[in-house]
C-alpha cells in the first residue's frame, strides 16, 4: 500500500459550478480512502470515475496521458484541473515503479514510446522489444503490463476492458495476484465484471456518493448474470418492446 487515502480540498475551489467540479460524485467528497491492495472505482459514463482516476495519477506525478512520472508528452491538452485540489495521503513506503495506463489514450501513448526509441534506440526493450502499434490493441495492452509492471508498483488503470477480451482480462488478473504478492498497489476505474470479481478488493460505487459495494451488488454483475441467464426474454424486452 503507497496510498491511504485522498482528501479533497474543494474549498480551494473558486469556481465549483464549472465542470469538472460539478460532477455530482466530486460534490459529495471529501475524503477516498484505501484499505484494499485492489481498489476499484465503478459508475455510468460521465459519473466522473475517469476524471478522478486521472487525476489521481497526475497528483503522483505520472503523465496524464499514461506512462510514468518520467514521460512528459502531451497530445492535446485535454486533463483538468482536478488534480490541483487532490491531496494524496502516502504510507512511508516509496513504490518503486508507477504507472498510468488508460485505454483512451493508449494511441498517443504507444506513439511517445516508438519516438523515444527513435531516439535513442533502447527504448522498445522495456515493453518487449516490439513497437506497440505493431500488434493488436489487446496484444499492446498486455505488453504493456507484462513488461513494465514489476514488484512493489503502483499502477492506476483506466478501464483496461476496452482494449482485452474477457481471456485478457483473465490474464490480467494473475498478472495483479502476481504483483501484489509482490507488493504492488492497484486502483482501477472498470466496468469489467470479470475484473472486479478480485478477491478481496474494495469496490466503490462513485454513482452512489462513493458508496462501497459488494461484487454480487454491482450493476455490471446483476446486468450479466441477468442477461446470460434469461437472454430471450431480455432481447424481446429490448428488440421488440415486448414487456415481460
Amino acid at each position: 500500500m503507497f496510498i491511504k487515502r485522498i482528501e479533497y480540498e474543494k474549498e480551494k475551489i473558486l469556481n465549483p459550478n464549472e465542470y469538472p467540479y460539478n460532477i455530482p460524485c466530486l460534490k459529495e467528497l471529501d475524503i477516498l480512502e484505501f484499505h484494499s491492495p485492489v481498489t476499484f472505482l465503478i459508475g455510468e459514463n460521465g459519473s466522473g470515475k475517469s476524471t478522478l482516476i486521472e487525476a489521481l495519477a497526475l497528483s503522483m506525478g505520472m503523465n496524464g496521458e499514461g506512462g510514468t512520472n518520467n514521460f512528459n508528452f502531451s497530445t492535446k491538452n485535454t486533463v483538468s484541473s482536478l488534480h490541483q485540489y487532490i491531496k494524496v495521503i502516502k504510507t512511508p513506503d516509496l513504490p518503486q515503479t508507477k504507472f498510468f495506463l488508460r485505454a483512451e489514450s493508449f494511441y498517443n501513448f504507444a506513439t511517445r514510446v516508438d519516438e523515444l526509441e527513435k531516439d535513442s534506440g533502447r527504448m522498445l526493450e522495456y515493453y518487449g522489444g516490439k513497437s506497440l502499434h505493431e500488434q493488436s490493441h489487446g496484444e499492446s495492452f498486455m505488453a504493456v503490463m507484462k513488461n513494465r509492471f514489476g514488484k512493489n508498483g503502483l499502477y492506476i488503470l483506466d478501464e483496461p476492458e476496452a482494449a482485452l477480451s474477457p481471456t485478457r482480462q483473465m490474464s490480467l488478473l494473475i498478472l495483479m495476484k502476481q504483483l501484489i504478492d509482490e507488493g504492488s498497489q492497484f486502483i482501477i476505474a472498470t466496468h469489467s465484471p470479470i475484473l472486479l470479481a478480485y478477491p478481496d478488493a474494495e469496490i466503490y460505487n462513485v454513482e452512489q456518493e462513493f458508496q462501497k459495494c459488494k461484487y454480487e451488488d454491482t450493476e455490471y454483475y446483476q446486468l450479466y448474470k441477468l442477461f446470460i441467464n434469461d437472454k430471450e426474454r431480455i432481447l424481446r424486452e429490448l428488440l421488440v418492446g415486448e414487456n415481460l
